[in-house]
């Protein structure tokens, strides 16, 4: 399998798409890690495996049963949201206002 890179031109067109941000310094260092993690996805995708093998979601099988129970999802209130709301740059009626993001036809 040939090892196949993000260029700078197939990065820069990602960072519009994600529309953050970067300086050159992030960028080149961005994509280094991104990179570095496809060449490590190659190298797993390589390794041969035999067919007769089923494929598992992860390493080590288990039962159900020993599963563990799944915990009840409570809301509990922040003792001083002020505290936080302090912190952001732009906020409205209690709740913290984020910019839009600019939506286009992905082709």
């Amino acid at each position: 399998m040939s090892e196949e890179l993000i260029t700078p031109e197939i990065f820069e067109h990602l960072v519009d798409l994600a529309a953050i941000a970067l300086d050159p310094s992030q960028s080149d260092y961005l994509r280094g890690e991104l990179n570095k993690q496809l060449k490590a996805i190659n190298e797993l995708i390589a390794i041969p495996i035999d067919e007769s093998i089923p494929l598992a979601a992860h390493g080590v099988p288990y039962a159900q049963a020993d599963a563990s129970p799944l915990r009840e999802d409570c809301w509990e209130a922040c003792e001083n949201p002020e505290e936080i709301l302090a912190q952001v740059p732009v906020s409205e009626d209690g709740y913290i206002v984020v910019p839009d993001i600019p939506h286009s036809d992905l082709e």
